[in-house]
């Protein structure tokens, strides 16, 4: 597969898909985390005397309100910091005032398009890859460059659309994911333990099928442990329980009953919020009243006993409520182990690569995936839409 170092980017217009989808509060970003892995791609685009147009979602745009905080002005702006270059950010996603902006570039200089997802206000023709916005939005550059990684697993305007149109490649950084998880299911180092976490069962039943043949172990917690506790026949309280899963849960217990391993203690409320009171609980005496929060600290000890011996850990989904201090402690316990073994580590995106960074792991704890969804589809085998169309 091309990448952005086979083409020749002297005095061409490249347009590149970024994931700069950052989670913002009051119109502030809280973790630029996707912005810094955007870095070095951009970068090498402009050390090769590139004009550079950027483009990216932010969030959900279901209706015109949306648009307002879901504007990409204040990520142009971080960028920009972090370059220690002006982004020119261009307030619109087609129209004069994105033509004239790319008319005026210089080699070096660099445009941020608002946001793509604007564009599902007028018959979700990015989500859908509408035709005419693929063909726009490629008219724009002479060549394209993929390096969102977190929606190669989706098929839109600003990714398919665009390649379908230009000659194309990956990026820097979805070079390195794809190395990198591909190493996940193809070279693997025995013992090869798998943490599955999250809320719904259902989301992972193509990760479970396909990692649980290869690995020696996988150890369950967060939300989704309720649903193989209440398949294994104990009494979950008001826990989150995947009914439409709990079938399957019984057949994966019962085929892979010597490497499914479940929590045998959990942290329990009885409600969710900053006032929640913490009480430990061994799986058999779960009040009626009480919900699961956290996996408990003999569970600890028994994912310890696993993680310390293995050599290669794949982790997707935290343990944990772990947004609240009072049910943390056992997404940071297992990150601090896992920091102390000499295992090959994937930490999978979304809310496990958010809490692995926000506790003071990015540099500690191996490969930190920026796809959750991507990563997801990417370890059960399937073929990811944004990388099938990449040029050959």
């Amino acid at each position: 597969m091309k990448t952005i170092k086979d083409f020749n980017l002297k005095n061409k217009k490249v347009i590149i898909r970024c994931d700069l989808n950052v989670p913002l509060k009051n119109g502030k970003i809280t973790d630029d985390n996707r912005i810094k892995e955007s870095l070095k791609t951009i970068n090498y685009a402009r050390k090769e005397g590139a004009k550079i147009i950027l483009l990216s979602h932010l969030g959900r745009v279901k209706t015109e309100a949306d648009k307002k905080s879901n504007s990409l002005k204040v990520v142009a702006d971080r960028l920009g910091e972090l370059l220690k270059k002006k982004v020119i950010f261009v307030p619109d996603t087609k129209g004069d005032s994105v033509t004239k902006a790319i008319s005026k570039m210089k080699n070096k200089d660099i445009i941020l398009l608002e946001n793509t997802r604007f564009e599902d206000l007028n018959g979700n023709k990015e989500s859908k890859n509408d035709k005419k916005l693929g063909e726009y939005w490629a008219s724009l550059g002479d060549i394209f460059i993929n390096d969102a990684f977190g929606t190669a697993h989706r098929k839109h305007a600003s990714n398919v659309g665009i390649a379908k149109n230009l000659p194309s490649g990956i990026g820097l950084l979805m070079e390195k994911e794809v190395n990198e998880l591909s190493k996940a299911i193809t070279e693997v180092k025995k013992p090869y333990v798998v943490i599955l976490g999250g809320a719904k069962v259902v989301d992972k039943i193509g990760v479970i099928d396909n990692l649980a043949q290869k690995a020696d172990y996988v150890l369950i917690g967060g939300a989704m442990a309720f649903t193989f506790l209440k398949a294994a026949g104990f009494s979950v309280g008001k826990s989150i329980v995947d009914k439409d899963s709990l079938a399957y849960c019984t057949k994966v217990l019962n085929k892979y009953e010597d490497k499914i391993v479940l929590p045998i203690d959990i942290i329990t409320s009885t409600e969710i919020g900053p006032k929640a009171k913490p009480t430990t609980r061994f799986i058999n005496e779960i009040a009626e009243g009480e919900i699961g929060l956290d996996i408990g600290p003999g569970t600890v000890k028994v994912f310890k006993q696993y993680l310390t011996l293995a050599k290669t850990i794949i982790w997707n989904g935290p343990v944990g409520y772990f947004e609240l201090k009072h049910f943390s402690k056992g997404t940071k316990d297992l990150l601090e182990i896992i920091a102390n073994t000499k295992a090959d580590i994937i930490i999978g995106g979304g809310d496990t690569a958010s809490s692995a960074i926000n506790f003071g792991y990015k540099n500690k704890v191996g490969h930190i995936s920026t796809g959750g969804g991507a990563s997801l589809e990417f370890l059960e085998g399937k073929k990811l839409p944004g990388l099938e169309a990449i040029d050959d």
